[in-house]
């Protein structure tokens, strides 16, 4: 084989390599090994605070859908206990009031007065009884010292009956459920007479 032929032999792999190596330039060999792009991040590493921000929105409306529903079944809850107390109620006070309507066609053609009178008493005691299984409590006024907080006076009188201080009359009742005042007792108070009080002085 000639010098010449020689020379325009083709190049073999290696040789093609050996020169791209030898003509790229710095660096350039770091990123030629596979000849592939780097990998690109992980989809998800993108898009980690959109979904999280997405999950908690749902979980924030599961919780207020589930806090309406609460709500609704608690004002369900209240107005079924309210109606259940009312009939409670007028389960109690319907056959006092029935005895109360019979005496009051009785009264139309009664003749014996002090008659009528103790079927009216009896028919207070029933109501009494039948507020008293609700819990609901007349206050116990005559006789008894002037209390604030069971009591209103609207008048004082001068009498020796009771000592002063003392509740002479009551002008209507009071009433407490459980230990609530549902309303007070309207009542007059006794106070000295004016010339015990003017004896008082003197002395």
């Amino acid at each position: 084989m000639s010098e010449s032929e020689k020379n325009e032999s083709p190049a073999t792999p290696a040789d093609a390599s050996q020169a791209a190596s030898s003509q790229a330039p710095p660096g350039a060999a770091a990123s030629s090994g596979s000849g592939s792009e780097p990998p690109a991040p992980p989809s998800g590493e993108a898009e980690g605070p959109e979904v999280e921000l997405a999950r908690l929105r749902e979980r924030l409306l599961r919780t207020a859908a589930d806090f309406d529903n609460y709500r609704k079944r608690s004002r369900r809850d209240i107005a079924d206990a309210e109606r259940r107390v009312q009939e409670n109620l007028l389960q109690v006070l319907v056959p006092p009031f029935d005895n109360l309507e019979r005496a009051a066609q009785h009264a139309e053609s009664a003749q014996d007065v002090k008659s009528l009178a103790e079927g009216l008493k009896m028919v207070l005691r029933q109501f009494e009884d039948a507020l008293g299984t609700v819990g609901i409590v007349r206050i116990s006024s005559l006789g008894k010292p002037f209390d604030p907080s069971e009591h209103e006076a609207v008048q004082h009188i001068q009498t020796n009956d009771v000592p002063p201080g003392v509740v002479a009359q009551e002008l209507r009742a009071g009433y407490r459920w459980q230990d609530r005042l549902i309303r007070p007792a309207l009542v007059v108070v006794a106070k000295a007479p004016a010339e015990s009080a003017t004896a008082q002085g003197q002395a």
